[in-house]
């Protein structure tokens, strides 16, 4: 019995994949993604909205060549400072103590420095920890760059936009150009300043 099928389909990996699902011939039911950081909570909204409407010209607009030109445009506004912070703010969750974690991470060291700043407010294990990331030196360790988002409105203090560049929405990116239709856009996406 006919369930549903994808077309088109990007298959990005094993259990990684978007296209548009149809369960009847006249109509697409949805655009659907698994695996990807559309649908992962512990992207920043820049990453999520960013591939969901990168997936969006691709597969419902078939225009692959729009798709490199918006990233470019995404990619000049979040270089030059032009993206807000709440596109930004990176979540996780403190699923136990801080004392009780072998490696240390952005998040968990955000909650010891709250934990010091004032311990009635800081993050308790259970809690989401909301960051960004910040300018630092490159001696400096991601998670020793982590900051609370209202802190850094209040200081003014200098976001690391290149780092949400590179490790945060290049992969995702060329992952999805990567699909044998898509080589001639990754092609295009060298000239993409990363």
């Amino acid at each position: 019995e006919f369930e549903k099928v994808y077309h088109p389909y990007l298959l990005m990996g094993k259990k990684r994949y978007a296209g548009l699902m149809w369960t009847c011939a006249d109509r697409h039911d949805k655009l659907d993604t698994k695996g990807i950081e559309t649908v992962r909570r512990d992207n920043c909204a820049l990453v999520r909205r960013t591939i969901s409407e990168v997936l969006r010209r691709v597969l419902l607009e078939r225009d692959v060549q729009g798709s490199v030109r918006y990233v470019q445009e995404r990619v000049r506004d979040l270089l030059a400072g032009r993206v807000d912070i709440s596109e930004l703010v990176i979540t996780k969750g403190l699923t136990r103590d801080v004392s009780d974690y072998a490696t240390r991470s952005a998040h968990v060291e955000l909650a010891v420095k709250k934990r010091k700043r004032d311990a009635a407010t800081a993050p308790r294990v259970g809690d989401r920890v909301p960051y960004v990331i910040l300018r630092g030196h490159k001696a400096d360790k991601t998670y020793e760059l982590a900051e609370d988002p209202v802190r850094v409105v209040e200081q003014g203090l200098p976001i690391d936009h290149r780092h949400y560049l590179e490790r945060h929405l290049k992969l995702p990116l060329l992952r999805i150009y990567a699909a044998n239709d898509l080589r001639a856009a990754r092609e295009r996406m060298d000239t993409v300043e990363w």
